[in-house]
């Protein structure tokens, strides 16, 4: 069966008949690809992380600050005070979003949620009878707080979820008490691990000393409600939940501005915050000689240390009229990413491999039935048939080839992390001790997981976002044919029509999909994944150099040769250029598709490089580079990470390559005399590189080519792209193809011998998904990064990199040429 009839068993018209809250009336389909073009081909699922802004954001933005002069709100000229008017609307409309007002709220602009956080902590009028105490689910911005409090003897109790409601009933003093000791309670609205929305009434709650903890201690008790994850796609009405200290951050609802976050603050709390450094701005009278200060009258002026970002706060004006005219409010945002996380849900938690093992283990606590319990996010480890879990690295690796934005680790909420993964606190230290730090790839340690896979969604999220990350998991990680546990998922759609889903008469192990003629004939999943780690070939076979191809500009189109000159970089002129956006930051594929329409030539008799493309004129640049201009701009750019210096090849080129890809960009070329080193690691030589990603040469093999060409035929069928092996071999962009050896043989070389010159085999290649590419049409295609997965069972690599040896003492009179053995060495 195809993947396109594992997308019919999570079709759309399935979803809309139990979900009929997606997107926001008229055409949500056509606004996501006007508002949110860039994304075009990817599948943005870490929402949790930042969502996205749309391009009607920015340009309403931009058009405010080419229509206005906004001067420093501390002055008192004209364009100061549009500032301070500006600014002021947009605190009112803050407090509006969240159903309050300047009487009961005031808001502090800050650097960001935990910025807001760190404001409470060095404000709060801690005493050594106060009490620190936060859920165990808490953000590390959260828990951190206690660096601050420990020092002076505050006593810090990590709660569990379960205590707050569960203890509320261990009174042990009286419920109004002399101490007027002040605790502060810290819990997330949303946790931002499993996406478990935590009952907004608690902060009413805590304050009344009738739930755990504050019940068993004497004193007043504040609460700081961390609403940083929950308010990008859900509401929150402070009427319902007076929270004392509210911290946002404006990129998790709006994806602009980034680094701006606001602490929005009970007014009844106001005068008990002290606060002892002073900024700019914020005295309203001090000494330089004497220890006097006198902060201003208004809070907001009192708290915030020198100028404000006063145009990143404008912006998020512009944010919050972008989010009520695309999707009408909060709450129907709420209604259609749960949607998604819910379907989404489902399917994950219902795929089985063949022998009935499950494919996902998910952490949380609820089966997605309500939005007012669980956000829209999905926090996971996928497991393979036989039960052992895949490490999250893995799963990122591969999910980035597909183009899929996902979030792994324990996203700083080593709380939750420890629960839901059963690891103890001596686990947590065991792993620091054997390497692991919070952020590194360390996946697995003593094999148990040291994180997970975490999915997002936004407003802007569509019912392909799912099929993208199913058809992945499946493509992927799910040994066939692909199983569903239907008894689990007739009861998840218990409540709702869902149709499609209805069990086989004979075989509850079969999914019936209505067929596209109406015969009411189901289809099951059964095409299986075939294992691709052939033997070496211990005949002696005859293997030659079949094609030679050379790439002058990096990410552009190649040049078939039948005989090439071999410099001290590799062959001569291979990758010597580049093309770099306005910040100097090198454009591949993976950005500009369109690169690969771009025909370079060289022509020996005027020594040039020529570029052609439809419908431009040809560009012609010296092949050795403008030796005559000593004014030649100088670039430092990097390469895979590597630091390279440049020289720009002039405005002409500048404005060519601009105006074919429609966006500003230059041409630059490797510095004659710069010589970049391939990274020393053990057995690999140091060479010299051009403007490669790894290595000097890629090669590939043609009879691996045309086994993952028949790979692609078995899996699609009669319905396979017409894809031919040569259109296929200029996906994967090698510099030289062999003929005559088995299939993927040449991942066991060690050694080769191409006519008379030695090269040194340094890695296999790991492939990404520029292979998916059409180099002909500048299309993405899932071919043949798919089959290439599956036939690999994961590993995702073809074809090896080559480096000559002792290459630096080459000079161009050695060649390569069509038709010269190829003997390899292995081990």
């Amino acid at each position: 069966m195809n993947l396109d009839d594992f997308d019919r068993c999570s079709r759309f018209e399935s979803f809309k008949e139990s979900w009929d809250h997606y997107g926001y009336g008229g055409d949500f389909e056509g606004m996501v690809l006007a508002e949110f073009s860039r994304i075009k081909g990817m599948t943005y699922l870490d929402h949790a992380g930042t969502t996205l802004f749309p391009e009607s954001q920015i340009k309403g933005f931009f058009q405010d600050l080419c229509g206005s002069v906004y001067g420093n709100p501390h002055s008192h000229n004209p364009s100061s005070r549009l500032t301070h008017d500006t600014v002021e609307h947009v605190r009112y409309r803050i407090l509006q979003h969240f159903n309050s007002s300047p009487e009961d709220y005031t808001v502090v602009f800050t650097a960001g949620c935990t910025a807001a956080i760190k404001l409470v902590a060095e404000s709060f009028p801690w005493t050594p009878a106060s009490s620190f105490c936060y859920l165990t689910d808490n953000h590390t911005s959260v828990v951190g707080i206690r660096g601050l409090t420990s020092p002076i003897g505050v006593a810090s109790i990590p709660i569990s979820p379960e205590e707050v409601e569960g203890r509320a009933g261990e009174r042990t003093c009286p419920k109004v008490g002399n101490s007027q000791a002040p605790h502060l309670f810290c819990y997330p609205a949303q946790s931002n691990y499993s996406g478990k929305k935590y009952p907004l009434w608690h902060v009413k709650g805590i304050r009344s000393r009738e739930l755990y903890p504050s019940c068993t201690r004497e004193g007043q008790w504040f609460v700081l409600l961390d609403a940083s994850n929950l308010v990008g796609c859900s509401p929150l009405d402070l009427q319902e939940c007076p929270a004392d200290f509210l911290p946002v951050s404006f990129y998790k609802m709006f994806g602009f501005p980034t680094g701006l976050g606001a602490l929005i603050i009970r007014n009844e709390c106001l005068d008990m915050l002290k606060k002892t450094y002073f900024g700019g701005g914020t005295a309203a009278a001090y000494l330089a000689g004497e220890d006097y200060y006198v902060p201003r009258f208004n809070i907001d002026g009192r708290f915030e240390d020198g100028t404000i970002s006063f145009l990143d706060i404008i912006a998020v004006n512009h944010g919050f009229e972008a989010l009520h005219r695309l999707t009408g409010g909060m709450e129907r945002i709420q209604l259609h990413t749960f949607g998604l996380a819910r379907h989404t849900y489902m399917m994950l938690s219902c795929l089985q491999h063949n022998n009935g093992q499950p494919v996902a283990r998910l952490y949380c606590d609820t089966e997605y039935q309500d939005p007012s319990t669980q956000g829209p996010l999905l926090n996971f480890n996928l497991l393979d048939a036989h039960g052992d879990i895949v490490g999250y690295s893995k799963v990122q690796k591969l999910a980035s080839l597909f183009n899929i934005q996902l979030r792994t680790g324990c996203f700083c909420n080593t709380g939750a992390c420890q629960h839901y993964l059963g690891m103890s606190d001596q686990q947590v230290k065991a792993n620091l001790q054997a390497g692991h730090v919070c952020g590194d790839d360390v996946d697995m340690i003593d094999g148990w997981p040291t994180g997970s896979v975490r999915v997002s969604f936004g407003y802007m999220s569509t019912f392909g976002d799912i099929q993208q990350l199913l058809r992945f998991v499946v493509d992927c990680f799910v040994q066939k044919p692909v199983r569903l546990d239907y008894i689990r998922l007739n009861r998840l759609h218990s409540a709702s029509t869902c149709s499609a889903f209805v069990r086989h008469p004979q075989s509850p192990t079969r999914l019936q999909i209505p067929s596209p003629s109406g015969t009411g004939e189901g289809l099951e999943f059964s095409h299986m994944a075939v294992a691709c780690s052939p033997t070496l070939r211990t005949s002696n076979c005859e293997r030659t150099l079949s094609q030679i191809f050379i790439y002058p500009v990096k990410s552009c189109a190649a040049i078939e040769v039948t005989q090439w000159a071999v410099g001290p970089l590799g062959l001569l002129y291979d990758r010597l250029w580049m093309v770099v956006n306005i910040n100097g930051v090198c454009l591949s594929q993976k950005q500009e598709p369109r690169l690969c329409l771009i025909q370079p030539s060289i022509h020996w008799a005027c020594k040039e490089l020529c570029l052609h493309a439809t419908g431009m004129k040809p560009l012609s640049i010296p092949l050795e580079g403008n030796k005559q201009n000593p004014g030649v701009k100088v670039f430092q750019s990097k390469v895979c990470g590597d630091r390279v210096q440049s020289v720009d090849c002039g405005d002409e080129a500048a404005d060519w390559i601009s105006e074919f890809l429609g966006k500003p960009c230059r041409l630059i070329q490797q510095s004659p005399g710069f010589i970049r080193g391939m990274k020393r690691d053990h057995a690999k030589p140091v060479a010299g590189l051009s403007l490669v990603n790894e290595a000097q040469y890629l090669m590939i093999n043609m009879a691996s080519v045309k086994f993952l060409k028949e790979h692609i035929n078995e899996r699609q069928g009669p319905e396979a792209e017409n894809l031919d092996i040569q259109q296929l071999i200029a996906r994967f962009r090698a510099n030289l193809v062999v003929m005559g050896a088995e299939p993927f043989e040449e991942d066991n070389w060690k050694h080769v011998v191409i006519g008379d010159l030695v090269f040194q085999v340094t890695d296999l290649c790991a492939r990404c998904h520029m292979i998916g590419i059409d180099q002909q049409t500048a299309t993405h295609m899932p071919e043949p990064l798919n089959s290439l997965s599956a036939c690999r069972k994961g590993k995702v690599t073809f074809g090896v990199y080559l480096v000559r040896q002792h290459q630096l003492d080459l000079d161009h009179t050695s060649t390569l040429s069509v038709g010269c053995p190829v003997v390899p060495q292995s081990p």
